[in-house]
């Protein structure tokens, strides 16, 4: 069975993609024993090839800015699962110094600026992000991502005007996984088709099986090499879907099992087993070999978390005002 990608490339979106999954079933885990992780836990399971697929369709320069699921995005940008989960703890040693939580994962050298609590806010932060890439003339391509909720925001329509005024280099990815908490694209907008919002802008769009590697990849691959050769923005609507509630104390009432279970058997990582296993790419036991070193990782993280130390409380103003008289640094 021939294949467009290569063995390499299958195995680390393979890879990837469980860690993504064992990280986020693990915390989820943690969240509900008492007092392990507190406030609101937005679980990235199900939309997995779409952090995979982008991964593999940039380089590690380019900027990836999220909204609150922002788990899945953080770990495939390099922040390691032992910040990750030190974060969730709210530790100092997390990705966000314990500050951010759940929502507001952050790793600037790894080029992840969040994690936004705020519905829609990166859109137009993304929007910025690529200004100032453009401004210092790199070659970088900033990556946007938002949910189908978030596209009802007015600062999309005014993130995407500039853009394409200023051709600057960035993709919009909507992560359309069918439902803003429990109310459907349908119920919000006559528009349920999300890529066709770019047309009011004359901004070219795409919409891709966000459940599929391959089909994320292609379509981002194309999107950033525009976008490198100044060709300005692309709006990309990812068709996905997330297992978990909106977050984990969501009931769930506005979906059936059977609309759920209707999706598992489109399952991402299960798809690249298939094609793994068809290809002789691995074996089964090779494959559970790399479970089970994900599941060391993951486990290690939770040890880690647990011995790590809570911010000192002269921290709590640190990183929340800049003095504008300094000129302002990052390491």
């Amino acid at each position: 069975m021939a294949t467009k990608f290569s063995k390499e490339t299958y195995l680390y979106w393979y890879e990837l993609m469980q860690l993504i999954r064992q990280f986020e079933l693990k915390a989820e885990e943690m969240y509900k024993m008492a007092g392990k992780i507190r406030g609101f836990f937005h679980a990235y399971i199900g939309q997995e090839a779409i952090a995979a697929g982008c991964m593999t369709a940039t380089t590690p320069d380019d900027p990836f800015i999220t909204g609150y699921r922002d788990h899945g995005l953080a770990l495939s940008k390099g922040t390691s699962p032992d910040a990750c989960m030190a974060e969730l703890y709210g530790k100092a040693t997390g990705c966000a110094k314990g500050k951010g939580g759940s929502m507001h994962f952050f790793d600037i050298k790894n080029k992840f600026f969040g994690g936004h609590g705020i519905v829609g806010a990166q859109i137009g932060t993304g929007t910025g992000l690529a200004f100032a890439e453009k401004y210092k003339g790199t070659n970088n391509v900033v990556l946007t991502f938002f949910g189908d909720g978030a596209a009802r925001q007015g600062i999309l329509h005014e993130s995407f005007n500039l853009a394409m005024l200023w051709k600057l280099p960035i993709v919009f990815i909507c992560e359309n996984n069918n439902y803003a908490m429990g109310t459907s694209v349908e119920r919000t907008s006559n528009v349920i088709d999300i890529y066709k919002l770019a047309d009011a802008y004359e901004m070219p769009a795409d919409q891709a099986d966000g459940m599929s590697a391959e089909a994320v990849h292609e379509s981002i691959a194309r999107a950033v090499k525009r976008a490198r050769e100044g060709d300005g923005p692309t709006l990309i609507e990812m068709k996905t879907y997330r297992y978990k509630g909106h977050s984990i104390s969501d009931p769930q009432k506005y979906r059936s099992k059977e609309e759920v279970d209707e999706y598992k058997e489109q399952d991402p990582i299960n798809k690249v087993i298939k094609t793994i296993l068809d290809n002789n790419f691995a074996t089964t036991t090779e494959l559970n070999e790399i479970d089970a070193k994900i599941s060391a990782v993951v486990e290690a993280s939770v040890k880690f978390a647990e011995e790590s130390p809570w911010p000192d409380d002269s921290e709590v103003l640190k990183d929340v005002y800049a003095d504008a008289s300094t000129p302002l640094t990052v390491d």
